[in-house]
């Protein structure tokens, strides 16, 4: 930041007033760029029903910041600067209100348009005393005693204004289109007969720039989670339009053989993504699919269920390992399922193969996986996430045989 400097017994200037408020201003604007960027954005400037209730609203205190020249016009002594550009708020303190009219015609609406702009303008004229060099007890009124008045502040305010669109059959009007040089804040819908505004009529416009986050409500990365391991439903949260997500589908069954050894259950697939464009309070429906579960009997395992973010994110559960009679030499392990809609999209690992020679069951495919019978014993029910169940193992002897384990459920995990 620029700081003038003055020196004991020099003449004073005006331009050692003028430049420190120009210094202040340029200071403050690359702060606010830093914060901000520079695109165009509104904060405040709140649209509400006037009160008592009648066919008027009023727009709240507020501001709009943009990138601009340092100075359009001349500053005082300062010359004009429209090359150097910063960044610029215009402030309002007080409510404007504006008055609108329902269609004069039954069956018609009106759409209304609250547009803002930059405003930055001279005012406060006042007529200064000036130095009379001849005759320093009695000053001149003005420059050159002519009585005139001079601006004595230059403003930076909100410019708003209304702009009616033209009636219509309801459900057919238009919205005009925003000015050169403004931006859409609300649209405002009048029918015919309407003799007050409420509420339900005032929209914010498409597009408008207001300010969606404030620094008490950003946080660092992704810093908060909710678990899933149950199908549910996701409700954004509060100036929450970004998440992370991670879907894994269930993990499939281990087969059941009359005589053989089981193959273990495929792992389910996978899927990480980041899903932007969330609105605050939208609700997403969770899936969590269930894992293959246990067979009664001699058969091909069940395959796991599929896990999904609403229609975001899925991943497809494991399949279930290879079983049956004695008449079908089945023992393969299942095939893992697949992610999909994610920036990472995973196959998940495939059941291991049942082991004829050793009487060993298949491992599950998947970390978290079960364990393969060794010997004539059922197989272990996976434990983690999307694991596929181990693989049983049956020789004949026993007329029950021995069952596959269960695949496990799969997880959906939100980050925010």
């Amino acid at each position: 930041m620029d700081r003038n400097m003055v020196y004991p017994g020099s003449i004073p200037l005006d331009t050692d007033i003028l430049n420190p408020n120009r210094n202040a201003m340029v200071a403050v604007a690359a702060l606010t760029a830093a914060v901000l960027g520079l695109e165009t954005v509104v904060d405040g400037l709140g649209c509400a029903p006037s009160v008592p209730a009648s066919l008027s609203v009023t727009v709240g205190p507020g501001s709009i910041t943009l990138l601009t020249a340092l100075d359009a016009t001349a500053y005082g002594a300062l010359a004009a600067d429209v090359a150097d550009q910063i960044v610029k708020t215009g402030i309002n303190l007080a409510t404007t209100s504006f008055a609108l009219a329902a269609p004069v015609s039954s069956g018609q609406s009106v759409s209304y348009l609250i547009e803002a702009a930059f405003l930055e303008s001279d005012s406060a004229p006042v007529v200064l005393p000036y130095v009379n060099a001849a005759n320093t007890s009695q000053p001149f009124s003005g420059p050159n005693n002519a009585g005139t008045a001079q601006n004595t502040m230059r403003t930076q305010r909100v410019q708003l204004q209304l702009k009616p669109g033209a009636a219509a059959l309801a459900g057919t009007q238009t919205v005009p289109a925003v000015d050169a040089g403004w931006v859409g804040l609300y649209v405002i819908t009048v029918n015919y007969g309407q003799t007050a505004i409420t509420a339900l009529d005032i929209t914010v416009a498409p597009g408008a720039p207001f300010i969606g986050y404030k620094l008490p409500a950003l946080r660092p990365g992704f810093s908060a989670m909710q678990v899933f391991s149950g199908s549910g439903a996701f409700t954004v949260p509060n100036n929450v339009s970004t998440v992370r997500v991670s879907v894994t589908g269930g993990g499939g069954g281990a087969g059941f053989h009359a005589t053989m050894p089981s193959g273990g259950g495929g792992a389910g697939g996978q899927a990480v993504g980041i899903i932007s464009g969330l609105v605050p309070g939208q609700i997403v429906p969770v899936t969590v699919g269930a894992g293959g579960a246990v067979l009664s009997g001699p058969d091909s395992g069940n395959a796991g269920e599929s896990s999904s973010f609403g229609n975001y994110v899925l991943a497809s559960g494991g399949e279930g390992g290879g079983g049956g009679t004695v008449t079908i030499f089945a023992n393969a392990g299942g095939g893992g399922g697949n992610g999909a809609g994610g920036q990472v999209n995973r196959t998940g690992s495939q059941g291991g193969d049942g082991i004829v020679v050793a009487c060993r069951g298949g491992d599950g495919g998947g970390p978290g996986n079960g364990r393969g019978a060794s010997g004539p014993q059922t197989g272990v029910n996976a434990a983690g996430y999307g694991g596929g169940g181990g693989g049983g193992c049956s020789t004949g002897a026993s007329p029950a045989g021995y069952a596959g384990g269960a695949g496990a459920s799969g997880v959906v995990i939100v980050e925010y």
